[in-house]
């Protein structure tokens, strides 16, 4: 039995009266008041989250582009400097192993950032899938804090601690991107991607830094109306968003194109990535089961684990779901067998033994005004 990890941060979140929770092994703030006040802060105004779980993994070399065509399902090699991709790793059958985002940080250097739970795997299949290649692979994921700022009133908050001739480039930055900056005088790396569906930045900082960085933010966010949010209120974001969640959307047994991440993946490179075999025969047929969205007509949610129906007939599986609380009724997502995944089709999830209506709607269920 492994012993539970904290973050740099872990005692920052016992002064402000968290609640805790397990997630891959961190002892992490589920929640520090009401999870729907921190729903709503990071919808209206802006939340302040700990992500120091996930992991971080430097490679640099030559041979950097070439790996990682070959490590990753993504083309890394066509995104330009200072600019991030989403993928995924694979394993030769085509199974998801990890989804990730790589930040190309100079020509021939990438920080790679796996989920908290995957990073160590994913560590070690780069360690080996390295073989042969001119790069360093580096973990620096126990070295690294990682803070961000998510919500509408991100940017003025930052503003309040980066240099105003700094300004600009937090003001300019383009979703996925990333740019080195000083933020209450510790230099981070500042990224725009997130989450949950809203404007934000996360910032990359030593483990030593990051007590002093989370609460220069928490300070300059206050009159803003930030307040620090939890993992119970990231689960509630990203599901609104659309968003997928390692273990609950995505695993071992789902493959890209169930999962709706057929454009993820490059068959241009010219790389055999690993798993491109599989997924090149996969793509010649249609997938067992798709990832739907599913919006309630009543007020019950359907659940992970819940059985999706037609007819009588089990179609599908709930894999996240619960009630929205932007949007006032209850949404899930689910793998559903392909006829039934259209837009508009009226099905029914059990809840408890009830056949409870639900319909598919496009995702994500919710987009910021833009």
């Amino acid at each position: 039995m492994t012993d539970t990890k904290h973050t740099a941060l872990h005692a920052e979140h016992e002064k402000l009266g968290a609640s805790f929770t397990d997630f891959g092994g961190w002892d992490m703030p589920l929640k520090y008041g009401s999870e729907l006040a921190e729903h709503r802060a990071v919808r209206e105004a802006a939340g302040l989250f700990d992500l120091s779980h996930m992991g971080e993994i430097r490679v640099q070399g030559p041979d950097a582009a070439a790996f990682l065509n070959t490590a990753l399902a993504g083309n890394l090699g066509v995104i330009a400097v200072g600019r991030a991709k989403y993928s995924l790793i694979l394993n030769e059958a085509g199974g998801i192993v990890d989804d990730l985002i790589s930040y190309r940080l100079g020509e021939n250097e990438y920080l790679v950032v796996p989920n908290a739970g995957n990073a160590p795997v994913v560590a070690g299949l780069f360690a080996e899938r390295a073989a042969g290649f001119d790069v360093t692979v580096t973990d620096e994921s126990g070295e690294t804090g990682l803070v961000a700022v998510q919500g509408p009133r991100s940017v003025e908050i930052l503003h309040r601690i980066v240099p105003a001739e700094q300004h600009a480039i937090v003001e300019d930055m383009k979703y996925y991107s990333a740019a080195e900056v000083t933020a209450a005088g510790i230099t981070v790396l500042l990224a725009r991607t997130g989450y949950t569906g809203e404007d934000g930045f996360e910032l990359y900082v030593p483990n030593g830094q990051a007590a002093e960085l989370w609460s220069a933010l928490l300070a300059a966010g206050e009159p803003s109306g930030l307040i620090p949010a939890g993992l119970a209120s990231r689960d509630s974001l990203r599901l609104e968003a659309g968003m997928p969640l390692y273990g609950n959307e995505l695993s071992l047994d789902v493959n890209p194109f169930e999962a709706g991440l057929g454009p993820v993946v490059s068959f241009k490179k010219e790389e055999r990535f690993v798993g491109r075999d599989a997924l090149e025969a996969l793509r010649e047929t249609q997938p067992e089961r798709v990832l739907v969205g599913l919006k309630g007509a009543g007020r019950r949610a359907g659940r992970g684990g819940y059985s999706v129906v037609a007819g009588g007939e089990t179609v599908g599986t709930v894999t996240s779901g619960q009630p929205s609380p932007t949007l006032g009724y209850p949404v899930a997502l689910a793998y559903v067998k392909p006829e039934f995944a259209e837009v508009g089709t009226e099905l029914a999830v059990d809840l408890r033994g009830k056949a409870e209506p639900f319909e598919v709607v496009a995702l994500p269920f919710y987009k910021r005004a833009q």
